[in-house]
């Protein structure tokens, strides 16, 4: 009886070991949720809709874009965090939810450790942009006028969101005095600014660009260290002479923790092929940066965005109730 029920767990871990490659060969098992903490319509769902399509036609099995938003992205989140650490649950991830909001919200539900990255996908930088009836051409010329008028006033996305700790952070660095008008998102908000009732807003290329088109609105410089092949004759902030106003939102797949890594694998690769045949286009068609970086990438991307926005909240001392 003894030497049965010792072989009996002799056994028991190569069992287990066989599992893990027969969890690679079965996933997905059935359909698979991309959890999205936005309304339709944005940048992340997007994002999360063109490589819904690329994964189920690569899975044959249906994938599904679910929309939970609400908390700057922090409920869909959660629920991911929640959720069954199986592989068939995963995030379309924003900076929002996955970096901002452990500097600036109080009693977050969730922790960075909660979530297992997989690929990091897009991102779009921040442009510094300005009413066109404003008398600016440049970064410079909006510095000098803000101290010229004691003042600007600048519209975000609401409090704590990415650009308005990137606006925060122009104003510690400058010393200029801005004012902070606070939207519900980014549509009024970027509505506003085209239509004159505030002067200044950073955000990215897909929404600026019909407002850029149209003329109502100008763009003054980049956030990030090289221009963008879609305005390649704007400057970036480094080339204006504001090397440290650098900034973006993105968009990175996570899943929850603990999900097996044969099915971490196989969700990467996935999304790897998905880059090389359609996605990197179909990215760049729509004003996103196509990034395409796996999971070490993924974790070390978001490890140091999480420390960079914590360091400028805590500068600015934006904290969200």
């Amino acid at each position: 009886m003894r030497a049965i029920r010792r072989r009996a767990l002799l056994g028991a871990p190569i069992g287990l070991a066989l599992s893990a490659p027969a969890l690679a060969e079965g996933f997905p098992a059935r359909p698979v949720r991309l959890v999205v903490g936005y309304p339709p319509g944005g940048s992340t769902d997007l994002v999360a809709r063109l490589l819904a399509e690329r994964l189920a036609r690569a899975w044959g099995q249906p994938v599904t874009v679910e929309n939970r938003a609400g908390a700057s992205g922090t409920l869909g989140a959660d629920l991911v965090a929640k959720a069954a650490p199986d592989g068939h649950t995963l995030l379309v991830g924003a900076s929002a939810e996955m970096a901002i909001a452990r500097a600036v919200m109080r009693g977050l539900p969730y922790q960075p450790e909660d979530f297992a990255p997989v690929a990091w996908l897009t991102e779009q930088p921040f442009l510094v942009l300005v009413n066109a009836a404003l008398p600016v051409r440049n970064l410079a010329e909006l510095v000098a006028l803000a101290r010229e008028k004691a003042g600007l006033d600048y519209a975000s996305h609401g409090i704590g969101t990415a650009n308005h700790l990137l606006a925060e952070l122009l104003r510690l660095e400058t010393g200029i005095a801005l004012t902070h008008i606070p939207y519900r998102g980014g549509g009024p908000a970027m509505t506003d600014l085209a239509g004159g009732q505030v002067p200044l807003l950073l955000d990215v290329i897909p929404s600026a660009l019909p407002h850029l088109q149209s003329g109502r609105v100008r763009a003054l410089a980049l956030c990030r260290g090289t221009r963008s092949a879609v305005l390649p004759d704007v400057p970036t902030t480094a080339e204006a002479g504001f090397p440290f106003l650098v900034g973006s939102t993105w968009a990175t797949l996570v899943a929850p923790a603990r999900t097996p890594g044969p099915a971490l694998a196989r969700i990467d690769s996935a999304v790897q092929t998905a880059m090389r045949e359609a996605l990197t286009d179909a990215f760049r068609e729509r004003g996103l940066e196509p990034v395409g970086g796996g999971a070490a990438a993924a974790r070390a991307f978001i490890a140091a965005e999480q420390a960079k926005w914590q360091q400028i909240a805590t500068r600015a001392g934006v904290q969200v109730d």
